[in-house]
Formats: structure tokens, C-alpha cells, sequence
């Protein structure tokens, strides 16, 4: 008997040997398959792009870095998107989104809501706190618990901001020579409310600005693009929405149904984003919202965040082709109207990470834009409708 009982507890320590290796080397092997570059010889970026791109407020509405089993203060092996990548990158303003729920087989066409969701066994893997596992909008509140840590730690290179004030004390601090960050932060689909109004006072507090209202499915506020159902708002759609406007945060219309933007865009007087998409002039597939939406959503005053990944380009994702796509957007929609939506870490293959995002102002050059132009793309349009929507 004592030999069966050593060769329990040798069994166990074996076992929980491997589930300890498992838990801290599987996130990030799966991460590098799903957020890979393309491995590419350097972009070119002449002097004159470097001195201009110095000069930029660069801002970039959509990155799903927070989801992943590493601190954005620290430059990864893997991955678009951290702080050391940011600065190099001259960024000024980067939105972190919170994905909450995303199904099994995702795909552009249609999904079910009942489908498995990925999301789980991600955070149980990654060892979030259990008060995760089974509440989106905990979900929601945990990523942006991991954003405020890092800015707490690392003042000096990253802010986040909630507030107009927030962002104009950044940009002060920027324009006298700070390398910060600010970080600002947003649901990628409302179902994180999980149909309960006082979970956006939750979301709120946590510093959520950005409020998508849809993902990969529909939820209870509505269709989804990418859902099994051609609808528009619910009442309970509705009521949020209302509540977004009157409380000085952003809508996102990125993954809604076209149904959902249009009575979006219909119920109420402020500029509405779509964070991260591509322009379905420039590549017709299911993704791209059709060009009289996207000029509805410029009609607003708003914006629509061009992303950096071959689906929604129909074509590989080189800062020569995203600059392409960003002519034409300004040639459908208008100057005013064009801003950088990467979709960085995102479950997508780029051409590069943000550290080379110079490589982008270098192509717009060489595409005939000038430089007011350029400077309203690359980050200051993003910030005349933060300016016009926080309080």
C-alpha cells in the first residue's frame, strides 16, 4: 500500500507540474499564432516622414491588447501592441477595448449567440480572477482594473484618460515634450452589460468610454453584423444608447448591424465611430459596412477607424495598402472623417506593430496626401470627437 501511495502523490506532483507549465506557457504560444507580423523587410521611412510623424497627434481607436497573458508595460516577443512598442511608435492615444465574449468558429457571416465561447476557457487559462469566469461585464471591469495598474506603476509613460480635461492636460503634456501614453478605454459589445442598465454605471466607473454595442453576435441590444438575425435596436438597445449620449461617452457602431447603426445614427445628435473597419468601395466583403452607411456615420460628425489586416483590405496589410484604402476612404467619406482603427492584437495577422507606424505616414506621403491631411488621419480627427463627446 505505501508504494501505491508514493505513486499517488508522485502522480500528482507530475500532474501539477504539467498543469503549471501549461497555465504559463500555453497563452503565450497561442497568442503568437493568433496575433502574428508577417515577417517583412523594413518599411522604408525617409527623413521627411520621420520629422512629420514626430509632429503627429497619432491616435488609434481599437486594440484588444488587454485580453492577452502579458503586461503592456513591458515590450513583448509577441503581439502588436505595449507601451515600450507605443512610444517608439509615436502614439499619443491608444483605445484598449475589453472582449468579453466571442464565439466558437467565429466568422464574418453569421454567428449564434448560444455558440461556445472562446472567452472563457481563455480566462480561466490565463488565471483571471474566478469572478471572471462567468460574468462578462466582470470581464469588462478586470481588463480595465489591468490598464489602471500599469498606469499607476508607470506614470510617466502612461496615462489614462476619461475625461476632456484628462485628454487636454495629456495633450499639454505631449506638446512640452512627454512620451506618455494616454490609454483610453472600451467595450467591444454590449452584451458586457449582460442586459442590466446598472452594469454600464459598473463599466462607467472602471473608466469605459467607448461603448460598442455589438460584437461577433447578436446580443440584447440587437443585431450584429456578423449575427443570425436582420435586426435593429431593441427598446433595451435604445435606452443604452440614450444613456451613451447623455452621460458624454462614445458609440461605436463596429460589428452592429447595418439595422443598428442607422437607427443609431437616427435617435441621436452626436458623432458615432466605427473603430476598426475597412471601406467596402476599396474591399467588398461582409466586414465593411457599404459606403452610404460610412457616409451616414461621417454625416454625424464622426468617424471610421481603418484596420490593418488583409480581411477588410482583399489584399496582404502593407502600410502601402492600408494608405490606398485611406485615399479612397477620404475621397468617399471626407478628410474629416478618416481616422487609424488597427484592430492590433485582435485575433489578426498584421505587416507590422505599432513601434513602425511611421512606416504608415511614409506611405501617405508618397500617396499625395499633405501633411494637414495626414495630421487630421493619423490622430486629429480622433481627438475632435473625444473632445466633443467626453465631459
Amino acid at each position: 500500500m505505501r508504494w501505491i501511495k508514493r505513486g499517488l502523490i508522485g502522480l500528482g506532483i507530475v500532474l501539477a507540474a504539467a498543469i503549471a507549465a501549461f497555465l504559463t506557457f500555453a497563452p503565450g504560444y497561442v497568442e503568437k499564432g493568433r496575433n502574428a507580423v508577417v515577417p517583412h523587410d523594413p518599411y522604408p521611412v525617409s527623413d521627411t516622414a520621420q520629422s512629420l510623424h514626430d509632429t503627429l497627434v497619432v491616435g488609434d481607436w481599437h486594440a484588444d491588447s488587454l485580453l492577452w497573458k502579458r503586461s503592456i508595460e513591458h515590450r513583448a516577443d509577441r503581439g502588436h501592441v505595449d507601451i515600450p512598442r507605443l512610444i517608439e511608435g509615436g502614439v499619443a492615444l491608444q483605445v484598449f477595448a475589453a472582449v468579453t465574449k466571442s464565439p466558437a468558429g467565429q466568422n464574418y457571416e453569421a454567428n449564434s449567440a448560444e455558440t461556445f465561447d472562446n472567452i472563457t476557457p481563455l480566462a480561466i487559462g490565463q488565471m483571471w480572477p474566478p469572478r471572471t469566469w462567468g460574468s462578462l461585464a466582470e470581464r469588462a471591469i478586470y481588463q480595465a482594473e489591468r490598464l489602471h495598474k500599469v498606469a499607476a506603476r508607470v506614470p510617466d509613460r502612461l496615462t489614462v484618460i476619461t475625461s476632456q480635461a484628462e485628454l487636454d492636460a495629456h495633450l499639454t503634456a505631449r506638446a512640452n515634450g512627454s512620451k506618455a501614453v494616454g490609454g483610453l478605454l472600451g467595450i467591444e459589445g454590449a452584451h458586457a452589460l449582460e442586459g442590466d442598465m446598472a452594469n454600464l454605471d459598473r463599466i462607467e466607473a472602471a473608466g469605459h468610454r467607448i461603448i460598442g454595442l455589438q460584437h461577433f453576435f447578436d446580443n440584447e441590444l440587437g443585431g450584429s453584423l456578423h449575427g443570425t438575425r436582420d435586426m435593429g435596436l431593441t427598446d433595451f438597445g435604445r435606452a443604452v444608447v440614450a444613456e451613451i449620449e447623455a452621460r458624454g461617452m462614445v458609440l461605436d457602431l463596429a460589428h452592429a448591424s447595418p439595422a443598428v447603426a442607422r437607427d443609431a445614427i437616427a435617435m441621436t445628435d452626436m458623432p458615432v465611430i466605427v473603430s476598426h473597419t475597412g471601406l467596402h468601395g476599396f474591399c467588398p466583403v461582409t466586414r465593411n459596412f457599404e459606403d452610404d452607411l460610412m457616409q451616414a456615420v461621417a454625416s454625424t460628425g464622426g468617424v471610421i477607424g481603418l484596420g490593418y489586416w488583409g480581411d477588410i483590405l482583399c489584399r496582404d496589410a502593407t502600410p502601402e495598402a492600408i494608405a490606398a484604402m485611406i485615399v479612397q476612404a477620404i475621397d468617399t467619406v471626407g478628410a474629416d472623417h478618416v481616422s487609424l482603427g488597427s484592430d492590433f492584437d485582435g485575433s489578426v495577422t498584421t505587416a507590422f506593430d505599432t513601434s513602425k507606424l511611421a512606416s504608415l505616414t511614409h506611405a501617405l506621403i508618397d500617396a499625395g496626401l499633405d501633411e494637414p491631411t495626414i495630421a487630421k488621419v493619423m490622430g486629429g480627427n480622433m481627438v475632435r470627437v473625444l473632445r466633443a463627446r467626453l465631459n
